[in-house]
């Protein structure tokens, strides 16, 4: 279980570091800005003049085919999730995401289209962004392949569930989607919570130079033993002579990937590290590169062919997190350098358990619905409105502590970025 930990951390923090990269090219591009600015304004100028009531079908009124209902609230709300997922990202440099589709499901949209929302914002994110992958990763075109094969058919078949699900029954829906984020962030909160407190006492373990176990595991010796065509050779540069794993295991593990994202609205990367590192055998260098650009092909397709044309896509949202989002990340990744490492790992843990608690008291009033339980409807409502607040109150601590924290910092930030200028102190 501890590897399984320790895999999901390497990715979240591999999947941060890819965004916070790519919202530096998007805010360091002048074109990409007037292209963001151009985006957004249709949304922002009927937001800001409170017409969430009549707004036309196009940006988001009630009798458009995509976004089914739009409010100031909601619109305002996705920028401080976005906000708040961006700090956490930069500042954490890890797992921000996973606040998302809880954050938005709690604001009142329906868990179907938080999900496919989520996913568009990933995707929306990285084509604007472009990012160097080198930079982040080496890139193995054969294992990509294997892998996205398997991720669409995965993505697919998780898409075609989510929505066979929501048209069977919308509250099951919204139920199934919730659950799965209460076991996913129950694991992650716990073990981080753990993980901050034994850090604690003692200094964090090293790992190899990319942060990951140098060895095999026992799955992953057998499993490359096995000789099954195709078969795909990988880490050359690393391993004299390189090794070799079969496409079908490469194959089966992006389904499973693929459809873990498409139900969750993520981009899969959490579970692709651990796959790849513990389980196939592939070096941690190049898993990321190979992760990161899957991310943005599982979510592009995800979210397009199995959400957005049927409908369950809220652009508008979409389009206030990755604003939001974009000026956290740079605020929450400039405050790393003031604060010590111990306080941020706490506070994620806390963020993260704040997430389970917000999904875990939902699940009472789902059950409800769908006549499981008989507790009475005022009684339900008030235990998830009791997570909710739980929720916003512990994210929006930790986002106004890492806002406090930059706007107390910004001379000392400013005299850092004068002394390694060119010509500056630090020459």
């Amino acid at each position: 279980m501890r590897n399984l930990y320790a895999g999901l951390m390497q990715a979240a923090r591999a999947h941060a570091q890819w965004e916070i990269e790519t919202s530096r090219v998007i805010i360091g591009n002048r074109k990409k800005l007037l292209i963001l600015l151009i985006m957004f304004l249709p949304v922002l100028i009927p937001a800001i003049a409170h017409a969430g009531s009549t707004l036309p079908g196009f940006i988001g009124g009630k009798s458009s085919f995509g976004p089914s209902f739009f409010s100031p609230t909601t619109f305002y709300g996705s920028i401080l999730v976005g906000l708040c997922a961006g700090l956490i990202t930069g500042c954490i440099g890890a797992g921000g995401g996973f606040i998302i589709t809880p954050a938005l499901m709690s604001l009142g949209v329906k868990g179907i289209m938080a999900v496919g929302t989520d996913m568009f914002h990933i995707f929306a994110k990285a084509i604007m962004g472009t990012t160097v992958h080198k930079k982040l990763g080496n890139v193995h075109v054969g294992l990509a392949i294997a892998f996205l094969g398997g991720s669409f058919l995965g993505v697919t078949g998780g898409g075609i569930l989510n929505r066979a699900i929501f048209n069977y029954n919308p509250v099951l829906s919204g139920f199934i989607i919730s659950l799965v984020y209460v076991f996913m962030l129950g694991f992650l909160g716990f073990y981080a919570m753990s993980d901050f407190m034994r850090s604690r006492k003692t200094p964090q373990n090293a790992g190899d130079a990319h942060g990951g176990s140098s060895g095999l595991t026992p799955l992953a010796r057998k499993l490359q033993s096995v000789n099954i065509p195709p078969m795909i050779k990988f880490d050359e540069e690393l391993t004299p002579g390189g090794r070799k794993i079969s496409g079908i295991f490469v194959a089966f593990c992006g389904g499973i990937v693929g459809f873990v994202a498409a139900i969750m609205g993520v981009g899969g990367g959490f579970l692709t590290f651990p796959m790849f590192v513990y389980g196939l055998g592939v070096s941690s260098f190049t898993t990321v590169g190979t992760d990161i650009l899957q991310i943005i092909f599982t979510a592009g397709y995800g979210s397009i062919t199995q959400y957005a044309i049927y409908g369950y896509v809220f652009y508008t949202l979409a389009m206030g997190m990755l604003v939001g989002s974009l000026l956290g990340i740079q605020i929450g990744a400039l405050t790393t350098k003031v604060v010590p490492g111990i306080y941020i790992r706490g506070f994620y843990a806390l963020a993260i358990l704040a997430g389970f608690v917000n999904r875990l008291f939902d699940l009472p009033d789902k059950l409800r619905q769908m006549g499981y339980i008989s507790m009475t409807p005022a009684t339900t409502k008030l235990i998830s409105q009791v997570g909710v607040v739980i929720f916003f109150a512990l994210v929006g601590v930790f986002a106004l502590w890492i806002l406090s924290t930059f706007v107390r910092s910004i001379p000392k930030l400013r005299a850092e970025a004068v002394a390694a200028a060119p010509g500056g102190k630090g020459e």
